[in-house]
């Protein structure tokens, strides 16, 4: 191939020369009375392809591509983009005193000698982005988790105090709070529901302590789930280098807009191996809109239905073309779903328009959504597709929602507890209709976190007696013994201990 072009190189050079230097009056007379006639490639047409890599008998075949032709094409950066975007991801640093209890604590012969125990700080590091000129911060909850003191440093070099105003366990996100005498900058929150896999994106924060740092990379996957990040799965994946400290940093579109947040990666080493993942920027939108309006947990919109996963068997038995959707496993008495006709054994297909592909998508969608608004659901019911509008409501207080401190000499003593409700059970991220007596709340240092008690654990029976009210676990709490036997359940597992204390 290179002979060939080789000579076709040498040939329109000496072309060129001839009608440069030969008989060139009469040529031109002679092409004047002719129309034009469609004109061979020439010397820098040739040229141009080799410059483009085109092989073949067709050069100008294939994609419009080409090298870059000036200093300015040559210098395309993304760094108009960082400059307008980075001062407005900052450092989070949370730091929290543990005390490690040694053997001896307690007893005055060997504490003479050995001393009691003394508490040490531990600190994490993270990343969160200012999304509200009055310094609002969002970040991840696992990079502030059991933190006694969160400070952020922003770009510029100033360090502050923070405060939290929201978090929540279950979806890893976390609202911080600082002040100054001057508003922040910020990244507007762009729509996640845009992104499409292959788009562009900046991933930014501060791996490993290094300082802040920019990664690229594009959109790989979205809707991303089953990955035991947290117990919401609905994640964007993306190739952009993110490592440890870049949690809770940002993840930014070509229009300079916050898209997602930088949340958890899958690596064998520690470092990033391209596969990362972040919160959709619609969550953290909803997220931060219920800090700024107060709440004390992020709350979901209600319907009063229970949904689970759809299996390949049961999607074979109701006809499904694939496996994907929601079923409908229990629908509350009087509740928002009964109302529109929902029914146990329906299949949620869509909401508002967007594909459910599962229970995951389907969480995620409805907490994105408004209380007080209408969604339209599709629903697969007996074979036939229909609309179904179901009004969001905010989840039922109960009848009781008295909470009781227990005391007194037992393994419960510090724990807070209450009967459960659909909005104490959305709280508590537990299913809205579980019912029982529940832990809302454990005191650090107390009998009840030393023996392992979660907030959310559910206590169905204590010393023999069945615990059914907050009143009757309190009674029993105070028995004079030494001895304690209880089931608890967590997580859907039932728990059974016995232990003297």
């Amino acid at each position: 191939m290179r002979p060939n072009r080789l000579s076709l190189i040498l040939f329109s050079a000496l072309a060129a020369l001839s009608l440069a230097f030969g008989p060139a009056s009469s040529l031109a007379q002679e092409n004047a009375q002719q129309p034009p006639a469609k004109s061979e490639p020439g010397l820098s047409d040739v040229l141009t392809d080799l410059l483009h890599g085109v092989e073949g008998e067709n050069p100008t075949a294939g994609p419009d591509k080409r090298v870059p032709f000036g200093r300015e094409e040559v210098q395309l950066s993304f760094a108009p983009l960082v400059k307008q975007t980075a001062p407005a991801v900052v450092n989070v640093y949370a730091s929290q005193t543990a005390r490690v209890r040694s053997p001896f604590d307690g007893d005055p012969f060997f504490e003479e000698f050995f001393g009691r125990s003394v508490p040490r700080a531990q600190s994490s590091l993270g990343s969160g982005v200012l999304v509200d000129p009055s310094g609002i911060v969002v970040t991840n909850f696992h990079v502030i988790k059991n933190a006694d003191e969160v400070k952020v440093a922003t770009s510029d070099g100033r360090e502050f105090t923070s405060k939290v105003m929201l978090k929540d366990e279950t979806l890893d996100l976390a609202v911080l709070k600082i002040s100054a005498d001057k508003p922040f900058p910020v990244v507007p929150i762009g729509d996640s529901d845009a992104l499409e896999v292959g788009d562009l994106v900046l991933a930014i924060g501060n791996p490993f302590g290094v300082g802040q740092t920019t990664t690229s990379g594009i959109v790989s996957a979205l809707a991303r789930s089953h990955i035991g990040i947290s117990d919401s799965g609905y994640f964007i994946q993306t190739d952009a280098a993110i490592n440890p400290g870049n949690s809770g940093g940002a993840l930014i579109n070509m229009g300079g807009q916050l898209v997602g947040i930088n949340t958890a990666i899958y690596s064998r080493s520690g470092g990033s191996i391209g596969i990362g993942f972040a919160i959709p920027a619609n969550m953290v939108r909803a997220f931060a809109e219920a800090a700024k309006a107060g709440s004390d947990f992020f709350e979901r919109p209600y319907i009063g239905a229970e949904f689970e996963a759809v299996t390949p068997q049961i999607a074979e038995s109701l006809g499904l073309e694939k496996v994907g959707g929601a079923l409908v496993s229990s629908v509350a008495e009087g509740g928002p779903a009964a109302k529109a006709g929902l029914k146990p054994g329906d299949v949620v297909q869509t909401l508002n328009g967007a594909v459910i592909e599962g229970i995951e998508a389907l969480d995620y969608r409805m907490a994105t959504l408004t209380i007080g608004a209408n969604a339209t659901f599709g629903v697969l019911t007996k074979g036939q597709q229909q609309q179904v509008a179901i009004a969001l409501e905010r989840a039922p207080e109960g009848l009781t929602t008295a909470q009781i401190l227990l005391r007194g000499r037992s393994p419960f003593a510090g724990a807070r507890v209450a009967e459960l409700s659909p909005r104490l059970a959305q709280r508590l991220g537990l299913r809205s209709d579980a019912k029982g007596v529940a832990l809302v709340d454990v005191a650090s240092a107390s009998p009840a976190s030393d023996f392992g008690f979660q907030p959310g654990d559910i206590v169905r029976e204590v010393n023999g007696v069945t615990i059914d009210s907050a009143k009757r676990l309190e009674e029993a709490a105070l028995q004079s013994t030494r001895w304690w036997r209880f089931t608890v359940e967590r997580g859907g597992q039932t728990l059974r201990q016995v232990l003297r204390y």
